[in-house]
């Protein structure tokens, strides 16, 4: 559980950090950028093994982390898109309750245990996830035209999710968790980097020394996000299907906890029926865990 609490911890600094973004009128995009090296290089730090980049290609997870940093990159993009056509609340609904995916998939391809209490809590953290997340009183509403963009945002940070899971289960060893996570990354870096060189290209390209400022502190916790997210999934009688709700519904309700304590955000009651919900459902969750083992 130790591993799934400092993902956790990991992922609600990102939310404190991105909200500082708009604060210190920080460029997203280039501090994400940035933010990918430095993870990349929070992973090298840790990393027991030498360093041998000749040797990461020959890796059977390396085209898998080509697939993830890709995504990384396409991710964010949409995400981007949909905040402006249809507002925040439907990113985080999008993204959150996306978790359906993976779960779907640890359930029926690795045949991990479902029960009465399981279904519960899974079903229950959805709900407060969607509770949680909506921040206007008038709900969530999407044009016919903009579905396109949540509904991709569901199915890629879902596919991340699952592909993570995929790779460490089937290709990657104890011992490569951190290079393997250095590496996903390395490779959104690398795809980013060529945005800004087109940038560049174009004469539209704007650099400035808060953006780098902005990706260093968004790039430890950003590591720390995915490394402890792998090794809480390589935990011993800890399921996916039980570690991907937990994880989605605790961030989504310790980055709320942390915008009323931190940027005074106002909650609505709904969002409060939320929170009360996700406890429930991580307490329904757990005890199922621990009942099957």
């Amino acid at each position: 559980m130790i591993f799934l609490l400092l993902s956790v911890l990991s992922s609600s600094v990102i939310f404190v950090v991105f909200k500082l973004f708009d604060r210190f009128k920080i460029n997203t995009l280039q501090a994400i950028i940035f933010n990918y090296f430095i993870a990349f290089s929070s992973g090298l730090l840790i990393d027991n093994q030498p360093l041998n980049l000749e040797k990461i290609p020959s890796e059977a997870w390396f085209p898998g982390t080509i697939i993830l940093g890709f995504l990384f990159i396409a991710v964010f993009y949409l995400a981007a898109l949909t905040t402006q056509r249809s507002g925040l609340s439907v990113v985080s609904v999008a993204t959150k309750m996306s978790v359906a995916i993976p779960v779907l998939f640890g359930i029926f391809l690795y045949n991990e245990s479902t029960g009465l209490l399981k279904v519960s809590g899974i079903l229950l953290a959805l709900t407060a996830v969607y509770l949680t997340s909506i921040k206007k009183k008038e709900g969530i509403t999407i044009r016919k035209r903009n579905l396109i963009f949540p509904l991709l945002v569901f199915f890629g940070s879902g596919i991340i999710d699952t592909t993570i899971k995929f790779l460490e289960t089937t290709y990657v060893a104890e011992a490569d968790v951190a290079l393997f996570t250095s590496t996903i990354f390395a490779i959104a870096g690398i795809i980013g980097t060529s945005i800004l060189i087109f940038q560049g290209i174009r004469k539209t390209l704007k650099l400035s020394w808060k953006n780098v400022v902005g990706g260093i502190a968004l790039g430890v916790p950003n590591f720390g996000s995915i490394y402890f997210l792998v090794l809480a999934l390589r935990t011993n009688g800890m399921e996916s299907s039980t570690v991907f709700p937990i994880n989605n519904v605790a961030i989504v309700m310790t980055s709320t906890l942390l915008g009323i304590l931190l940027f005074k955000e106002r909650m609505l009651p709904k969002n409060w029926l939320g929170i009360g919900i996700a406890i429930v459902s991580i307490i329904l969750i757990a005890s199922a865990e621990q009942w099957m083992n």
